[in-house]
């Protein structure tokens, strides 16, 4: 199963960061490419959530199951139904004296295999640019929250 992996680096708390991260009703207020995200059910600790995003202008839609460790700062999610056959991942929150590295996990699968033989590269670079861009999203966002 093909598999991205994206950091990135923010000027602000891991705690912080980390809980702008479970608020993903907000993602489409900072994330370009999130068209909408409905929080279906919400506990303390875990969100069923339908989100709407758009690849190369094409809408992709899934219902997504994430589970929360506050502890640990680690967000686990999964697809349960949508447009691929399987998208899963993590997102991890390592403090560093003030500063967090933000780790995002992709695990994918289209589920068709001759299809995914034809765009497989293509589809490997769009899935890591769109991870790359909720990391860049995520630290703009948190950092203009810690701006003196």
């Amino acid at each position: 199963m093909p598999s991205v992996e994206t950091r990135i680096e923010v000027n602000a708390p891991a705690r912080e960061v980390y809980e702008l991260a479970k608020d993903q009703g907000r993602f489409p207020d900072f994330m370009p490419d999130v068209e909408s995200v409905t929080i279906v059910e919400r506990t303390s600790h875990r969100i069923l959530s339908r989100w709407k995003t758009l690849v190369e202008e094409a809408p992709i839609e899934w219902l997504e199951e994430d589970l929360f460790d506050d502890e640990a700062m680690r967000v686990d999610y999964r697809l349960l139904e949508g447009d691929l056959d399987k998208f899963e991942g993590t997102w991890t929150f390592e403090d560093g004296d003030g500063r967090t590295q933000v780790t995002l996990v992709v695990d994918y699968d289209f589920g068709v295999p001759t299809l995914a033989e034809l765009i497989g590269p293509t589809l490997h670079k769009k899935v890591k640019e769109n991870a790359e861009m909720m990391l860049a999203a995520l630290k703009r966002e948190a950092e203009s929250r810690n701006a003196p």
